[in-house]
This record gives C-alpha cells, sequence and structure tokens, in this order.
C-alpha cells in the first residue's frame, strides 16, 4: 500500500470517529508521523479500537438515555447527570489546579470496582480523561453521576481493579 493509501485510510478513521461522537480509541504508537507499516496489525488493532469506540457510545447513548435523571452528552464522549454543581460563590477547578475529590467507579451492572478519595493533579492527569473533561462543570461540594466510555475512563489497559476496555459509571464528589 502506497503512502497515500495509508493517508486514506487515517483520514476515513478520522470521519469514523467522528461519527460515532466519540473522542476516539487510544492509536498503537508509530514513529512520529509514520503510517503503519504494510502488513503491520496496527492498522487492524486501530479498526477494531474504533469499532470498540463506537459500540461503547452506542451502548452508553442507550444507559443514558434510559435513566429517569436528565443525562448530557459532552464533547468528550461521556454522558453526565449534575445532582448538585455546589457552592457556585467558588471557581470550578482550572485545567492546571489540583482538586480534592472522591471517585465511585462502578462497572455497568452496578459492581463497585474502585472507590478512591484524595488531592488529584488535573495537570499530571491522575484522573480518567472522562471526569477532568466534566470538572469544570463542578464548584466544591458538587457531585455528579458520569457514563464514561472505556477510552476516556481507564483505555486498553484498564488497572489493578478495571479490566481494560471497561465502560464504566463513575460518581464524583468534589470536595
Amino acid at each position: 500500500m502506497t503512502r497515500s493509501g495509508y493517508i486514506t485510510i487515517i483520514g476515513l478513521t478520522a470521519l469514523l470517529m467522528s461519527a460515532c461522537g466519540g473522542k476516539g480509541p487510544q492509536i498503537p504508537s508509530q514513529r512520529k508521523g509514520e503510517a503503519p507499516k504494510n502488513d503491520s496489525s496496527a492498522l487492524a488493532v486501530m479498526e477494531m479500537n474504533l469499532r470498540l469506540a463506537c459500540a461503547a457510545d452506542d451502548q452508553l447513548r442507550q444507559l443514558a438515555t434510559a435513566q429517569e435523571e436528565s443525562y448530557a452528552l459532552y464533547d468528550a464522549g461521556t454522558w453526565i447527570h449534575i445532582i448538585d454543581r455546589g457552592n457556585e460563590s467558588m471557581p470550578a477547578p482550572g485545567p492546571n489546579d489540583t482538586c480534592e475529590l472522591h471517585m465511585r467507579v462502578y462497572s455497568l451492572n452496578g459492581r463497585l470496582l474502585l472507590d478512591t478519595e484524595g488531592t488529584f493533579s488535573r495537570r499530571k492527569n491522575e484522573i480518567p480523561a472522562g471526569v477532568d473533561w466534566n470538572l469544570g462543570e463542578l464548584h466544591p461540594g458538587g457531585k455528579a453521576r458520569l457514563y464514561v466510555p472505556w477510552y476516556m475512563a481507564y483505555g486498553l489497559q484498564g488497572t489493578d481493579y478495571i479490566p481494560p476496555y471497561e465502560n464504566v459509571i463513575i460518581d464524583i464528589e468534589l470536595r
């Protein structure tokens, strides 16, 4: 396949990612500016991750729209239900701030996977991207429930407590 063929595939991948509404899956690493080589599994992994990301978006859309509470879809691909905005006389955390946060992470069937609280640095990516993108909606004391696709939660790798490719529900409380 020629280099222009790879550029076309990459362009189609970008178009498909925008069609399913998400930010898109993690992409296997390549040398900077270099398309995957012929017979590389990288394109197959990219295609599989794209399909999984679209399936995650569909699954979370169905779950969010079936709830009695109202959920809003954010550009990051997460669905958010704000329970309490918190003390609006205090500023929401900025992108370079640290914040006191209590997070409970559940599987979609309601099993508690992780319960953690502490001070987290947004600048150091210490919290899932899906949570980070939504913190600007809350002020200290605020609470929200998020439906987060795997690619904005714990990704391809997962953690000791959360499996890879796991779509999750995250309850957050900003302290």
